[in-house]
């Protein structure tokens, strides 16, 4: 099994523009249809905070320099996930503590969840885009539930672009707060 350390970058701060906002959200875990999946949806509903699946959105500021332009309305989701999410197999290895093959998926959103969303800060960094990108190039693709998760890769690109340590912590104890 590969080891489940966050990589260490440089800071480098964002100096003469604005500075990309940085979102944590939650979705229901996914699994396979029938019982499994009603149960994920249930404990989403009910709040279950450890049967949440986290992903890390950035909403660039309007002057960002990024290579691809975006709409003002749009932010880019950064999100790590078993391959095979909704596999029973998979599910048993991962449940087992084996690690599962995971993948890190990069997708654009055109507007922020409502729900589930928090604003933890803006990116110290001069491009935050770029720089997940970079984070993603080292990050180890082998899942580890409770060791290597969602949870610690969010954490992990969290700390990175904003220095601050241990968001989901910080969000789970105020979890009725709207800001970080």
């Amino acid at each position: 099994m590969a080891s489940c350390r966050v990589p260490i970058y440089p800071t480098v701060m964002a100096t003469g523009r604005s500075r990309d906002d940085i979102y944590v959200a939650t979705t229901p875990l996914r699994a396979a249809k029938g019982p499994a999946q009603l149960m994920m949806s249930a404990a989403y509903s009910l709040n279950l905070w450890d049967l949440h699946h986290f992903m890390l959105i950035i909403k660039p500021s309007t002057t960002s320099t990024s290579m691809a332009p975006l709409s003002n309305s749009q932010a880019t989701v950064f999100d790590f996930q078993p391959q095979d999410p909704e596999n029973i197999y998979v599910a048993l290895a991962a449940l087992s503590g084996r690690p599962i093959p995971g993948t890190i998926l990069v997708r654009k959103i055109s507007k922020l969840p409502k729900k589930k969303c928090w604003y933890i800060g803006s990116s110290k960094l001069s491009n935050a885009i770029e720089a997940a990108y970079e984070f993603n190039s080292s990050w180890e693709t082998d899942l580890c539930i409770g060791l290597h998760d969602c949870r610690h890769y969010t954490n992990g690109l969290a700390q990175m672009l904003t220095g601050k340590e241990n968001v989901l912590e910080h969000l789970r104890r105020e979890s009725t707060a709207n800001v970080y």
